[in-house]
């Protein structure tokens, strides 16, 4: 992995990695809220599994017997056993089978990952979390907050040493094709020629605009189309576009191949077809 320089470095909670194959990637960083409510919840979630525990060894403990005084001490035993394997490897165990995610962190949607991006192994898992203990010193996890608070990645003692970050997993949605509305009217599309000047590029700047356009107000959209629509107005020759908005609508609609003749428009009760 190359280093970033400084004026690479992304600012706010932004960490920008670069893996070894030299792709850069941006994370959203875990800020110490988050992370402090997935830990509470993974710790209800232990207290769960120790209290059922708990009721099990004390029914093993209820009888009088011989028998029933070794089954009841092994319970016991047993129970602390437990109790230090879940305490140490809930989050090696979660971590390593399910991506660097403990229920918690599933929750709130974050995950543990490495300073390249990659995916958390097994000996990073077991450092981070072992390293644990320095973190809650001298009480409470007030060392390992104070190591959070200065540092840009938010990063605990544990992730220091292991070199792993917790990040916000971004969920991606798949955006739908762009739907023109009010649909384009044959007297609109015939001042367009078949063949647009257009590149894949420009293309996808156009939907780029319009789609931002939905989520501003009507008068700031206009004013960004107004910007742009100019430009490829000029290009195809017009001296004037009256509406910005709705030229670069048609010009997309047109610029994504969609020939006046293969398609038809309904007029009243007829089909009008352009050869």
């Amino acid at each position: 992995m190359s280093e970033l320089s400084p004026q690479d470095e992304p600012l706010d909670t932004i960490a920008m990695v670069e893996s070894p194959e030299h792709v850069r990637f941006d994370y959203h960083v875990a800020g110490p809220a988050r992370r402090a409510l997935a830990y509470i919840i993974d710790a209800i979630a232990r207290g769960v599994i120790v209290s059922i525990l708990v009721v099990i060894a004390a029914l093993a403990g209820f009888a009088g017997s011989a028998i029933d005084d070794v089954l009841g001490g092994a319970s016991i035993g047993l129970l602390l056993l437990v109790l230090f394997v879940l305490e140490w490897g809930y989050f090696v165990f979660f971590e390593v089978l399910f991506n660097g995610r403990s229920p918690g962190k599933k929750a709130l949607g974050i995950r543990v990952v490495t300073s390249t991006g990659q995916p958390l192994h097994m000996v990073d898992s077991i450092l981070r979390n072992l390293l644990r203990a320095a973190d809650l010193l001298p009480k409470s996890y007030a060392f390992g907050l104070m190591l959070m608070a200065g540092d840009k990645r938010f990063r605990r003692f544990g992730d220091l040493v292991a070199g792993t970050i917790v990040v916000v997993e971004n969920r991606h949605v798949v955006a739908g094709p762009l739907q023109i509305d009010p649909p384009p009217r044959l007297d609109e599309l015939q001042w367009f020629p078949e063949r647009l000047p257009l590149s894949g590029d420009d293309l996808d700047a156009i939907e780029l605009l319009l789609r931002r356009g939905r989520r501003l107000s009507p008068m700031r959209a206009y004013e960004l189309a107004e910007i742009v629509a100019p430009i490829y107005a000029k290009r195809l020759g017009f001296n004037r576009v009256p509406d910005p908005v709705r030229f670069l609508q048609l010009l997309y609609y047109r610029g994504r191949g969609v020939r006046l003749a293969e398609r038809q428009f309904s007029q009243g009760d007829f089909t009008v077809r352009r050869r």
